[in-house]
């Protein structure tokens, strides 16, 4: 009977064994990472080294925002020279584009399946510009005093360029219900670091409303829970955007691939954490060839609806008076405006996946139509490059003018401040705001215009999720896999090879022949014995 026990204790052991093994060299892995640390020095730890207040030349009755530049420059020399020679002033920048070479784009010459353009829409599109009445091509880039210094350092909030003044405040002539003249000496007093609504007040409402364009980057950041976003929820550590958009010489760390191309400035989540922060073998391998942004941020626009789709072909209706008209769905989003057409708008949405390895083409002004939908950028990047990660972006698709003669997309004149100058948002003339805007755009347009399908890709970063709401593994690992689109590698419980299927059960079969060979022998054994 012992012989016997022995036995089975044996068999229970060749058994047990492999598991054993496994488990051990698992835990093994998941030790060899030390406890994380995360490296982050907040601007809520920077102590103010002079009080604004007590400067004799911000004390007095400012007659404009100029002045009030002119006074900062007389302390904070050079500091213009650094602005603007930024993007952030200058709206393009020189970059290298694969099979372009180098050219110089950003907002103020980039077309995009929004508004089209902001050159030529100036007295709105400019509002979001760090400088003063860029109205038309007659601003000078040049002259420090445009340099709009309070828009990022006010810590009032009270100082508001208004709308349709090119990038204006408000004036004694201008005023009104929502817009008052700002009082500069107190604005002036007190300034600082920018605060995350000195930010938002262009990069959440850009496209006209909140989280329009992004879809994870709006009004609820200034004051969200964990769920919305772990890094600027106030019951978390309420980072500020330059807590992570470091910035030197005033040029701001960070890209937005919608108008930028090269992978240059970047932010990485190593700037905090480390590459492997999981204390988790397998898990950190990952980051390999995964952003941590794909498991990190499952769903975005989690508080407020962003804009998905956008069909200009639509716009143009009046109601029964000849006046243009909105419809709106049950949260307030804009179903249909006159002015702009149809939207689409949704709310936790999930990501859309693509390889990107940090650079971007851009369909340019002087780009022809070769494909549809037109892709307004594209980002670079797939398996066999080693610098590339799947990435979460958000897809905007819309339906924009061409030009069927010279197939280009059009860029429209859809802002003035009355009707009569032709612009689409006042008479409603699609000849008409096409021709002056391609006129204000020095390009040539046929006067044969149709819509097209385009396409826009927005690469997410904000709206991280705490770590009980990040991607589980079979969200990936699965047939209904949220990496569906790429199929440029084989991924593990999504996709299936007979080869490796046949291999594995083979391999199956011959640890079950081992162990009932080694049962039968062990029991032959036994019964020899006796």
């Amino acid at each position: 009977m012992k012989k016997f026990s022995n036995t089975l204790t044996a068999l229970l052991v060749s058994l047990l064994l492999p598991i054993g093994v496994l488990l051990i060299t698992v835990k093994v892995a998941s030790l060899r990472g030390q406890p994380h640390k995360v490296n982050a020095q907040l601007s809520s730890e920077h102590i103010t080294s002079v009080d604004h207040s007590q400067f004799e030349i911000l004390q007095q009755d400012f007659e404009s925002p100029h002045n009030v530049t002119e006074a900062c420059l007389s302390c904070h020399t050079g500091r213009d020279e650094e602005i603007m020679s930024t993007a952030h002033w200058k709206w393009e920048r020189e970059t290298e584009i694969d099979g372009k070479g180098k050219v110089s784009i950003g907002k103020k010459n980039l077309i995009n399946n929004f508004c089209t353009g902001a050159n030529g829409n100036n007295g709105s599109c400019m509002r979001c510009h760090i400088g003063l009445g860029w109205k038309d091509k007659s601003f000078d880039f040049s002259d420090n005093r445009n340099i709009d210094c309070l828009v990022c350092h006010d810590q009032t909030d009270t100082y508001f360029k208004q709308k349709g003044q090119a990038g204006m405040p408000a004036t004694s002539a201008t005023a009104n219900s929502s817009y008052q003249v700002p009082d500069y000496p107190y604005v002036a007093q007190n300034v600082g670091l920018p605060k995350k609504n000195n930010c938002g007040i262009c990069h959440f409402y850009g496209g006209g409303g909140n989280n329009v364009k992004h879809g994870d980057l709006e009004e609820a950041l200034l004051s969200c829970t964990q769920h919305v976003d772990v890094h600027m929820s106030y019951d978390g550590p309420d980072m500020a955007c330059i807590d992570c958009h470091k910035t030197e010489r005033h040029n701001i760390k960070g890209k937005l691939y919608s108008v930028s191309s090269m992978n240059v400035n970047r932010i990485d989540c190593e700037q905090c954490h480390s590459s492997t922060p999981h204390n988790d073998a397998v898990i950190d391998e990952h980051y390999i060839k995964v952003a941590c942004q794909s498991c990190h941020i499952p769903v975005y626009a989690k508080a407020n609806a962003t804009k998905l789709y956008w069909d200009w072909s639509s716009a143009g209706m009046l109601d029964e008076t000849e006046e243009p008209y909105s419809e709106n769905d049950a949260d307030g989003n804009h179903n249909y405006l006159s002015i702009k057409g149809n939207f689409v708008w949704d709310t936790d949405v999930k990501p859309e996946y693509y390889w990107f390895n940090g650079t971007a083409d851009h369909f340019l002004t002087s780009d022809t139509i070769t494909e549809v939908p037109v892709q307004i950028n594209k980002l670079f990047g797939e398996y066999l490059d080693s610098t590339s990660k799947i990435w979460p972006v958000k897809v905007h698709r819309g339906k924009q003018m061409y030009d069927t003669e010279y197939n280009t997309l059009i860029n429209m004149k859809l802002w003035s401040a009355q009707k009569g100058e032709g612009a689409f948002w006042k008479d409603f003339d699609w000849d008409e705001s096409a021709r002056l805007g391609m006129e204000y755009n020095e390009r040539p347009y046929s006067g044969s215009y149709d819509f097209i399908s385009t396409e826009a890709y927005w690469p997410i970063n904000h709206m991280v999720s705490p770590k009980h709401e990040t991607l589980r593994c079979t969200e990936c690992h699965s047939d209904d896999s949220r990496l569906e689109n790429l199929t440029d590698f084989y991924l593990p419980g999504r996709d299936k090879s007979k080869a490796i299927d046949y291999a594995g059960i083979g391999l199956m079969y011959l640890a079950l022949a081992g162990i009932i060979a080694h049962l039968a022998g062990r029991l032959i054994a036994y019964f020899k014995n006796k």
